[in-house]
């Protein structure tokens, strides 16, 4: 038998050195993936885009911090005409003032000072106090109205876009006959049936018929845009693949064209958000929202034209401008987002930057390259159920 030749086996020196450990790099997980996904439209965003949503972003978390912390940060309850050690907020629904003398109460229409900010109205309230307390009725209506608004329209415009024929037909008529009223007119309407119900009922929710009266006329809207890209979506091949495997139409719907239908979602929310606050404070001011003294911007404003005429310009003034702050900033979240979320817009942003529509196209993100990983545009076996 022949020995075993042990002898090593001769390498070339310029092969270097045998990397016993090196291995193929593994892949990333689903979840950092995923997250990369997400970001990269921020990433490849223009900065104009990007600038508009950290603004955008900054102004509204200063009112939703004063939403939050409306008690601890205002200094004077929404309906406190004394200081503290008079008031008492057990007394009735508003609280009320007790054993107070004349010369301790809030004096009435007090211009802007080191004491009262905002000044005061003629009711004694203090202003800076109101437009703080009023941010939580603000944000308050606009997530409750928003909500109520993708509850409805987004199921309703899936299964229409999915199932179409006669549902879609009577769907579409319902929802255009809510658009083509006018949306201030509409709301008024709402406002005014749902307070006299829930008078007759003896329940007591001051912001829930302004809430649902905003939020029934953005319906229309997200039926509208979640409809159409089912339209185009339920084409897709991996759609029918799902179909052909035998997949449920819930699964289908809610697996497979949910998530890429809901992209342009959050730019229409923070849209809808800013033009909710606009009609909350018209439904205020026209008599039809918030009730006094409950702070409300919208109803504030109304409360204040008469001392402007008189020169108390202030009790208006700063409601206005509490509503005019914020609607600027959600609506520069939107347009900020709108910029960021369509490929077409990243492109526009780029052009005169970078020499060519080729490089703006690179620039920005191009919606034709590959997925992450094969998993993502394969089927999954447990999925077809």
């Amino acid at each position: 038998m022949a020995a075993t030749d042990n002898t090593p086996i001769d390498r070339n020196p310029t092969d270097g050195p045998v990397d016993d450990e090196a291995a193929p790099k593994a892949p990333r997980s689903g979840i950092r993936a995923r997250i990369e996904h997400a970001l990269r439209p921020w990433r490849r965003a223009n900065p104009g885009a990007r600038y508009l949503v950290i603004a955008g972003t900054v102004i509204t978390l200063v009112f939703l911090v004063m939403a939050v912390f409306a008690d601890s940060v205002a200094p004077f309850g929404e309906s406190q005409y004394c200081p503290d050690e008079f008031f008492d907020p057990s007394v009735g629904a508003t609280g009320t003032c007790i054993g107070a003398p004349a010369d301790a109460q809030i004096p009435a229409r007090v211009a802007p000072s080191a004491e009262y900010p905002f000044g005061t109205t003629d009711t004694r309230f203090d202003v800076l106090s109101r437009v703080i307390l009023g941010a939580r009725i603000a944000f308050l209506v606009v997530a409750f109205s928003t909500a109520f608004a993708m509850l409805i329209g987004v199921p309703l415009g899936l299964f229409s876009g999915y199932i179409g024929g006669r549902l879609d037909r009577v769907l579409v008529l319902i929802m255009d006959t809510i658009y083509a009223f006018p949306s201030l007119l509409l709301a008024i309407l709402i406002a005014f049936a749902l307070r006299l119900r829930l008078e007759q009922w003896g329940i007591d929710a001051p912001f829930v018929p302004a809430a649902i009266s905003v939020g029934t006329v953005y319906i229309p809207q997200y039926f509208r845009v979640i409809r159409n890209h089912t339209l185009s979506v339920k084409e897709e091949p991996y759609v029918e693949a799902a179909r052909s495997l035998g997949a449920k139409r819930r699964t289908v719907v809610f697996r497979y064209i949910f998530f890429n239908v809901v992209s342009s979602i959050p730019v229409l929310f923070t849209l809808n958000a800013a033009d909710a606050v606009l009609t909350l404070a018209a439904l205020g001011f026209l008599g039809y929202g918030i009730k006094f003294p409950t702070a409300e911007w919208g109803l504030d404003v109304n409360l204040g034209l008469a001392d402007s005429v008189g020169g108390f310009w202030w009790t208006a003034f700063w409601p206005g401008v509490a509503i005019t702050l914020l609607v600027t900033g959600l609506s520069l979240i939107g347009e900020g987002l709108n910029d960021i979320v369509n490929p077409l817009l990243r492109v526009k942003g780029f052009k005169g930057k970078v020499k060519g529509a080729r490089a703006a196209m690179k620039a920005a993100g191009d919606r034709r390259e590959q997925p992450l990983d094969a998993e993502s545009t394969v089927l999954a076996e447990g999925d077809v159920r």
